[in-house]
């Protein structure tokens, strides 16, 4: 049984060659490049190009701007934390110079009167 829709060889030959005559048809009639509507178009994208990248350039900009106030506020605080840590360091070490010189002190007292007994006790022998 053959197909309603079985086209024979030479019309499957016309309907290649129409769609192919249609097809050079709508190129032919698409604008060219040097038509003023394809020109606008043109100049409508490199302006919007220009302004794409003018953005971009503003964000690393701005990005770059950030990251060095960043930079500069943890060197800030590095230096900060520094100066106390080397405050509480000095402080610790006069503490300690402290504790030693009133240790030192304290032995020459002792001494001091260990000798003054001493003395004492010489001069009632002898």
């Amino acid at each position: 049984m053959r197909h309603p829709n079985d086209n024979g060889f030479n019309e499957r030959r016309k309907t290649a060659i129409e769609a192919k005559k249609q097809l050079l048809a709508k190129f032919a009639a698409a604008p060219k490049p040097t038509d003023p509507e394809m020109q606008a178009q043109l100049a409508a994208r490199e302006a919007t190009a220009k302004a794409r990248e003018e953005r971009r350039a503003e964000r690393e900009g701005l990005k770059r701007a950030e990251n060095e106030r960043q930079m500069a506020e943890a060197a800030e605080a590095a230096a900060a934390a520094e100066a106390s840590e080397r405050a509480e360091a000095e402080a610790r070490q006069a503490e300690v110079n402290d504790r030693v010189a009133r240790v030192v002190a304290d032995e020459a007292a002792r001494k001091a009167e260990r000798d003054r007994r001493y003395a004492a006790r010489k001069a009632r022998q002898g």
